[in-house]
Parts: structure tokens; sequence; C-alpha cells
């Protein structure tokens, strides 16, 4: 059995049990996954940046928050329905992510990784302080969930769970056909090398920009289904904490390859649901892990795995 064919069959049978799941676990364990899902498309946005395009930025929490805030707003102010309240959401968040690239794409390095957590930070400042608005600390809470007309609620968490998976599981499909196209291939090589590109004659301003506007609209359609899964929204959703999360889940799992951001959110959202049990403070363990992931595993799972694979077949 040749590698692709072991990989279509874990396909189908990862298939399988997201299809399952509702029948498999209870409730609790069902809004887990939920929350996996969502967070697993959150950590491939972010991945079209670090992964395909060589861009870390520790703010992209900005347009999952920008999102939620968005529809919340939509839904709890004027009654927009999902059909007009999720669009307009990621269009929101990609607007905003086209605002902040056109400032962010000017620095590099370091200076780039600090200008996005400003910018980002400049949001949760306005999501905290504008109360009338927002709620400020408090938050928008009883955010009701889509209601699509069908003969079953998505109040109840089984038909949520595979509205949230069609989302993703669409969201993802484009994703792959990004990220496998020529414009994903020119995003590799401005990975590789930047200048090289110059020289074949790439802007590669546009396609660095185009690249952050797209991770912002994925971002965008991930929080728009997180304020639907939590019925509430708060600035937590946009703080730098949330930002350093995903980053995390992107390491753990393994830039450059959406299967590996996806299986570290999948961990982190995992772990965090046990650590939380035992203390409150389940983010300096978080860091913890951050650190022992970028000593020993730079590359992530993914990349882990890979070394192995290469190591048995050289000893074959």
């Amino acid at each position: 059995m040749n590698r692709q064919q072991q990989l279509a069959i874990a396909g189908i049978a990862g298939a399988a049990v997201l299809l399952a799941m509702p029948w498999l676990f209870g409730s609790y364990y069902l809004g887990l996954a939920t929350k996996m899902i969502i967070f697993a498309l959150f950590a491939m946005s972010l991945d079209l940046l670090i992964g395909y395009t060589g861009l870390a930025s520790l703010g992209h929490a900005a347009y999952f928050g920008v999102a939620s805030y968005a529809t919340g707003l939509l839904a709890l102010r004027l009654g927009w329905g999902v059909g007009w309240a999720l669009p307009a959401g990621v269009l929101v968040a990609g607007l905003t992510a086209a605002l902040f690239g056109l400032l962010a794409l000017r620095a590099r390095g370091s200076y780039f990784l600090m200008i996005t957590l400003a910018l980002s930070q400049v949001l949760w400042g306005i999501a905290f302080g504008w109360r009338s608005l927002t709620g400020g600390d408090d938050g928008l809470p009883e955010v009701p969930r889509p209601d699509l007309g069908l003969p079953w609620s998505f109040a109840d968490n089984t038909p949520f769970y595979y509205f949230t998976l069609a989302v993703a599981v669409v969201s993802t499909w484009l994703l792959m056909r990004v990220v496998a196209s020529p414009f994903g291939q020119s995003l590799r090589g401005i990975r590789e090398s930047e200048t090289r590109m110059l020289a074949l004659g790439y802007d590669t301003w546009r396609y660095k920009f185009a690249a952050f506007v797209l991770a912002g609209l994925f971002a965008g359609v991930a929080g728009v289904l997180y304020v639907y899964y939590n019925r509430f929204v708060s600035p937590d959703y946009i703080h730098v904490a949330r930002s350093a999360e995903v980053l995390l889940m992107v390491i753990l799992g393994g830039a450059g390859s959406l299967f590996g951001p996806a299986l570290g959110a999948a961990l982190i959202v995992l772990f965090e649901n046990i650590v939380s049990g035992y203390t409150e403070r389940w983010l300096l363990v978080l860091g913890v892990v951050y650190v022992l992931v970028t000593l020993f595993a730079p590359d992530g799972i993914t990349g882990v795995v890979r070394r192995l694979r290469q190591r048995k077949a050289g000893q074959t």
C-alpha cells in the first residue's frame, strides 16, 4: 500500500468519525469537538501567512474578533439572520485585514510581528472601552444561533455541529485550492527567497497583501462560527493571548501544511480543556508547552513525523 492509499484511507476514516461524532459522544464532548473544528480553521488561516508566505503575525485574533463582534452586533441590534450576518462578519474581517495589511506589510521581521500586535491591541482597546456599543468587558451575551428555516433547530448542539463541520469543510477545501494554485506556489517562493522572486519579476508585495487579506477572511469565518458557538463575544476574542494561542497551534502542529495546524489546534483545545479543570493559570502551562516545542520540535508534530519517516526509509 503506497502513501497516497494510506492517506486516502486515513481521510475516509477521519470523515467517518467526524460524521458519527454525535452518536459516539455526549453533548459535552460534541461541543468540544465543535470548538476544535472552529480553531482548526482559525489555525489554518494563520498558516497561510506563516507556513506559506513566511509572515509571522502576532495579531491574527483581530480578524477573528472583529468578525465575531460584527456578527453579534448585527444579530442583536438589527436582527440579521445568518444569511446576512455571516458574510457581513467575514467581509468586515477582510476589510480590517486589508487596512492592517497596508500598514503592517511596510515592516519586516520582528517589526512586522510587533506592528501586527499593536494593531490588534488597538481593536482590543476599542472593544474594551466602547461600552455603549460592545458592552465593554461584559461583552455581548445571548447572541442567537443561526436559523435557516429547517425542521431542526441550531440551538441544539448536533445540528449546529453539522453546520460548523459543513462550513469548515468548504473553507478547508478553498484553502487547499489556494495553496495548491500557482498563487500558492508563488507564496512559497516568496517564503523561500523574496529577493529571487523580485528578480524573476514578481510583485511580491501584492502577493503578500493578497495572502494577508485571505488569511483575515478565513479567520473571520472562524470568528463568526465561534460567536455562534459561544452565543457570546467579548474583548478576549481580540486579546493578544488569543493571537499567541493560535500561533502556538500552528507551531505545535507544524507550519506549512494545513493538516499540521489543524492537528495542533485540536490538541491545544483538548489540552486547555483538561488543564483549566485543575488550574486557572493554564496560559502559563501553554507558555511552557510553547518553549518546549520551540526547543525540541521547531517544525512541529508533522515535522517530527516526517523526520521519522525519512529515517525509516533510509534504514530500509
